[in-house]
């Protein structure tokens, strides 16, 4: 069997990535806006049931990639990981907005062999070596998961926030460091560099343990993957996106999540 894509014929979606599962995942900061010539802001990383309830399990954070404003990589400090969350320390050392983001993505393939059931996951360009050439009812799923927030010190700039071209993004149209409570704000999501059309966006707002209403919305992306939401109260808010598609010719299943953090001042 030759190790293409395009003989895995029998391709269909797997799993989502954790990000999609029961469990949501989030990236929150200690604050998102800090005045000064530099400052620190503390990270907590989680999936748990509630937004922002460390109560299941830490997220990894091997795909964690800290854009500076000026566009270079920053590098975390004093990172941990523990039972319910993982946490880290980021260095403000230059004004302007830092997007944060845990970014991960790959294939997922399922199949058996000698009437055995294996998966395997990894980078696309290892999958060749590593589903054996006898291998049947293989099914294979392109992933794309990323997980963000955004900071800003004194003035907010833009350059950080390029999208990358892969999985589902935020372009802002509205800064995510610049909004407020009973005023609009407005966002594109993109899949693969290009406009996500008609996915549903689910916002919902921080401190569900202490209210009995979860306080969710969703709302649809149109045309151009524009989305817009007027808040209904201050503090921080997660959002999150899907898509999947199914195999089309020599392509895989898609699948792929967006999980962000905003905050929102009174």
């Amino acid at each position: 069997m030759k190790k293409s894509l395009a003989l895995f014929v029998a391709l269909a979606a797997l799993a989502l990535p954790m990000s999609a599962q029961a469990h949501r995942a989030w990236l929150a900061p200690t604050s998102t806006v800090l005045s000064g010539t530099e400052a620190w802001v503390s990270f907590d990383a989680g999936m748990s049931n509630g937004v922002f309830i460390p109560d299941h399990a830490a997220m990894n954070l091997a795909g964690l990639v800290i854009t500076a404003p000026d566009g270079s990589t920053a590098a975390p400090e004093n990172m941990m990981r523990g039972r319910y969350r993982s946490t880290f320390d980021l260095h403000l050392t230059r004004p302007g907005t830092w997007k944060v983001a845990n970014v991960t993505g790959g294939v997922m393939v399922s199949y058996k062999q000698g009437g055995e059931q294996k998966r395997w996951r990894g980078a696309e360009a290892d999958m060749a070596a590593n589903i054996p050439a006898d291998a049947t009812e293989v099914v294979a799923t392109r992933t794309f998961s990323r997980v963000e927030t955004f900071v800003t010190l004194g003035e907010p700039s833009v350059s950080a926030l390029t999208p990358t071209g892969e999985g589902i993004e935020l372009v802002p149209v509205t800064h995510p460091n610049d909004l407020v409570v009973g005023e609009a704000a407005t966002f594109k999501l993109v899949r693969d560099g290009r406009p996500a059309a008609g996915l549903d966006v689910t916002i919902a707002r921080g401190g569900s343990r202490y209210r009995d209403n979860p306080e969710e919305i969703t709302v649809r992306t149109g045309s151009d993957g524009a989305f817009t939401v007027t808040w209904p109260g201050s503090g921080m808010y997660w959002m999150n996106a899907s898509v999947r598609s199914p195999a089309s010719g020599d392509q895989p299943a898609y699948s792929a999540q967006y999980n962000g953090v905003v905050e929102v001042l009174p």
